[in-house]
């Protein structure tokens, strides 16, 4: 690649493991931001194939814009009922036709967003969940960018970032949701979590959305509340050695009988939306004393939009600089110019605790000129961005 405006800030030490206090967030596959942006990633996988089988070559969209609303029920111990199916907009923009050739975006999009929720959330009946297609014509100017002498153009002026390792919290927030789908079968797939780390504390916070049918009164809900503050706490205290605090559902009163009981497993089923971005970055996490671009990741094209693929190339990039040169802690930052090619990033700025500048710069630029094999591997499913 041209040689960018490249700067690399030594570090003595890693400024998190320092730190006090350390915030770490997850939210889960069934969190309603995690469910928009599951929903525009597969759309935006669909798409690519079908781009990719009529036409050889993905063609531009940007699928980034769904949004859900809530619908409502009447939860109740051993099983409630659905009174208004939760409202799923699938918009953004998608290339319609080709020389005349019209593409079936709606019937793609409706098909890819069905089947993912039926992949993911098991306790979510089909009419429970309703879908409405908006995605528009692509804009013109963008869909140049993917033509122009066959060289993928970024589709925007962004900034991508990533760092590497994840720390101890992070890890742990970042595991705990397999361990407690796989153990606690009344938990539904809605799972917030948050760590806070002070000291020589670590305090879980955990919402975990409960499902009707899998506990008859207020005493098996109890229980399950316990049995997930259980696993939550023997996972983390095999992982840290600081003591371990654990709150579950910490909204309920018990006593007044207001506690977190869903019919789905999901608080979409009752009162709170979602939209795409708004929830974990690439790596799965919200860590708000890291660098974090603001960028929706989920459902945008995985050729031209540096609003994905920089933050992925940040994060492997500052990943590889941690295993081969070392590095007790990276963050990376990538800077693009709309229309440039998207292996030349204006900037690159990069804070580490590596010493080997030369070594630095290879790992870049291999991440950048591995573009193409990245964006198979989004299209093919290999890759999570939320």
């Amino acid at each position: 690649m041209p040689e960018p405006t490249f700067t690399i800030h030594h570090l003595d030490r890693d400024p998190i493991a320092s730190r006090a206090t350390e915030f770490v967030e997850r939210k889960g596959v069934g969190h309603p931001d995690s469910l928009c942006d599951g929903v525009a990633e597969a759309i935006s996988r669909r798409l690519s194939r079908h781009y990719l089988d009529e036409f050889g070559r993905v063609l531009h969209h940007n699928t980034d814009k769904v949004q859900l609303v809530a619908g409502s029920t009447n939860p109740a111990f051993g099983g409630g009922e659905i009174v208004e199916p939760i409202y799923v907009l699938l918009g953004g923009r998608a290339t319609k036709a080709v020389d005349g050739h019209r593409i079936p975006v709606d019937r793609l999009a409706l098909d890819a967003a069905r089947e993912y929720v039926d992949d993911h959330l098991d306790e979510l009946p089909a009419d429970a969940v309703e879908f409405d297609c908006r995605i528009g014509e692509a804009s013109p100017d963008l869909k140049s960018l993917f033509d122009e002498r066959g060289v993928a153009r970024a589709n925007d002026t962004s900034v991508g970032t990533g760092y590497a390792p994840l720390s101890e919290t992070d890890r742990i927030v970042r595991g705990l949701e397999s361990a407690l789908r796989g153990r606690v079968p009344a938990v539904g797939a809605d799972l917030k979590l948050m760590g806070w780390r002070a000291d020589g504390d670590l305090h879980i916070t955990v919402a975990a959305a409960i499902v009707s049918r899998h506990v008859s009164d207020v005493d098996e809900y109890v229980a399950v509340k316990r049995r997930v503050a259980e696993v939550v706490r023997r996972y983390a205290t095999e992982r840290t050695a600081n003591a371990v605090h654990v709150e579950v559902n910490a909204a309920d009163d018990v006593e007044a009988g207001r506690v977190y009981l869903t019919e789905t497993g999901l608080s979409a089923e009752m009162g709170d939306d979602g939209n795409v971005g708004r929830g974990n970055r690439v790596n799965g996490l919200i860590t708000p004393h890291r660098p974090m671009s603001l960028e929706a990741a989920a459902g945008k094209n995985p050729v031209s939009h540096v609003g994905k693929l920089y933050n992925l190339i940040a994060s492997n990039a500052a990943d590889r600089i941690h295993r081969e040169l070392g590095a007790a802690h990276t963050e990376v930052k990538l800077l693009s110019r709309i229309g440039c090619p998207v292996t030349e990033p204006l900037a690159v700025d990069v804070d580490t605790t590596a010493r080997d500048d030369d070594g630095i710069r290879r790992v870049l630029t291999e991440e950048l000129d591995g573009i193409d094999d990245l964006s198979r591997a989004l299209v093919a499913g290999e890759v999570t961005v939320f």
